[in-house]
């Protein structure tokens, strides 16, 4: 059965629990995400970066399912921003998927040598040319997302970036919801820091749950897109046990407690200037 709780925004639905693809390749690739949709995995999130977009597309050919039923997301390098760049590597990564469109194509990552309002207005031409379903954002900070959504003429769907509960990210969050953007969260279980913190072992405890569902439950319960990584099979299944148990408002709370000044895991040299 696939899990049906999605988030919505701008037109778009994006389902709240998705299979993150960051660093696995080849047959693993493939193996993982074919077995993520036979489990009830309806999302699959890749990038051009990744170099795994060809795997993606034969786990999800190899799955059976009708495209249609999958949400499928891929993103442009942060060096492809240029407006004929984002065209002509969308076109490569579809070529990669062997499939007609993505749902939902993202900026990777912001380039400050790009003037945003371009890269803006080739992803709109990449949905309009129906390369995408929907248009979104990664890694921009709050003024970044004011900034997109002033350039968009396209309903812009989500912000994908780094958050757990060891990252306060209530700025960006904030930024979105004002826009009607959706946040979807990757590293959610904070790359497996989280095994072992006592907080979240002990609200485990409560649930009969792990420090990583705990993590995701933590998450999905605000509306927040998941794509937990993963390469092995028996974690696809852990983090998909998350739609069976509440958190509590003193819970939340605790959680977001968590958080630290040097919370932050990712944030390479051409990352912007951070919400602080």
């Amino acid at each position: 059965m696939p899990f049906a709780e999605t988030a919505t925004a701008n037109g778009a639905n994006i389902p709240l629990l998705g299979l993150g693809t960051w660093d696995i390749r080849g047959d693993v690739c493939k193996r993982i995400v074919e077995q993520a949709l036979r489990l009830g995995y309806r999302h699959v999130d890749t990038a051009q970066a990744y170099e795994n977009e060809r795997e993606v597309g034969e786990g999800i050919r190899k799955s059976g399912l009708p495209r249609e039923q999958i949400f499928l997301t891929t993103k442009v390098w942060y060096t492809n921003l240029a407006p004929a760049d984002v065209l002509r590597s969308t076109r490569e990564s579809l070529v990669r998927l062997k499939f007609d469109y993505v749902d939902l194509l993202l900026v990777h990552w912001p380039n400050s040598a790009v003037p945003l309002d371009q890269t803006i207005a080739a992803m709109c031409k990449a949905k309009r040319d129906g390369m995408a379903k929907h248009i979104g954002i990664s890694n921009f900070t709050s003024t970044l997302v004011d900034h997109a959504a002033q350039y968009s003429t396209e309903p812009i769907a989500t912000n994908q970036v780094e958050l757990h509960p060891y990252l306060d990210q209530s700025k960006v969050i904030a930024a979105c919801k004002a826009k009607g953007i959706s946040v979807t969260a990757y590293s959610p279980i904070v790359r497996g820091k989280a095994v072992g913190d006592p907080v979240l072992a002990k609200i485990g405890r409560t649930h009969k749950k792990s420090e990583a569902q705990i993590c995701l439950r933590f998450l999905v319960q605000q509306g927040i897109v998941a794509i937990p990584r993963t390469s092995k099979i028996e974690r696809l299944t852990e983090n998909s046990e998350i739609f069976d148990f509440q958190l509590s408002p003193a819970e939340m709370i605790e959680i977001r407690g968590l958080a630290k000044a040097d919370g932050r895991l990712v944030s390479p040299s051409w990352a912007p200037e951070w919400d602080r």
